[in-house]
């Protein structure tokens, strides 16, 4: 079973998104509310998949991305977020991102990029 981690400052986005991946059978083991915690407990915990909100106080997620990859290059990261605009999206990618996710979550949407990060 996969390890995932769930960053956002959200407390309600977090609840909606475990509870999307574990409907989908997935395990979510770990939370972090910012960039800074999430590269922290990335460290420690080395989950197989990461979904990151950009717009967080603090380190944002673009940031944070960057800070995981430079821990490990094969670091599988799915952007989550609001802001959905073309260099946004790019530098998400840039940032080491498999994926990105426009948010409302949808189930469906979810699942293929879990499918296509972890194979």
């Amino acid at each position: 079973m996969s390890s995932i981690m769930i960053v956002d400052d959200t407390a309600f986005t977090r609840a909606m998104l475990r509870n999307i991946l574990e409907s989908l059978g997935l395990e979510v083991t770990v939370e972090a509310d910012s960039g800074e915690d999430a590269v922290h407990k990335y460290g420690l915990y080395r989950p197989e998949l990461v979904f990151m909100d950009i717009s967080m106080p603090g380190m944002n997620g673009i940031r944070a991305s960057h800070k995981i990859m430079d821990m490990d290059k094969d670091a599988k990261i799915i952007i989550c977020s609001a802001v959905v605009r073309r260099d946004t999206v790019i530098k998400a990618i840039q940032a080491g991102a498999r994926d990105f996710i426009a948010k409302p979550l949808q189930l469906d949407r979810v699942e293929w990029a879990v499918r296509n990060a972890l194979g």
